[in-house]
């Protein structure tokens, strides 16, 4: 994936494995995006609270307390147009209406992932 042509977007990433967190930022940044991360939901809500430029939150499914569905349901009420990145290692028998990335995943089907979502 080559750098956005655009201006670089904000991307929020939040997982609660610190080593997974680390490495989705530093492949993004080498993407040439802005990142943001927090090690849970109730970390990340004031980030986007803080009403900052925060295009896209990649998080993952299981987390101690609020999973990464209800921090995307609460991520979208305080930015409007925030699109959504969902990864877990586990199946998810439901269908979702974000897009999925099962762990694990090549940072090739990441970027891909991020393309398609910011346009």
């Amino acid at each position: 994936m080559d750098e956005p042509a655009h201006a670089p977007a904000s991307i929020l990433v939040v997982d609660d494995d610190a080593d997974v967190r680390e490495v989705i930022a530093e492949t993004l940044e080498g993407f040439g995006y802005d990142v943001v991360v927090a090690a849970s939901g109730e970390e990340a809500l004031p980030v986007l609270a803080a009403g900052g430029d925060i295009r896209m939150l990649i998080t993952d499914v299981r987390m101690p307390g609020m999973s990464g569905f209800e921090l995307a349901v609460r991520a979208r009420r305080l930015t409007a147009g925030l699109k959504v990145i969902i990864t877990s290692g586990y199946f998810l028998p439901q269908p979702i209406a974000e897009r999925f990335l099962k762990k694990p995943f090549r940072m090739h089907e990441l970027a891909s992932a991020v393309r398609a979502e910011l346009g």
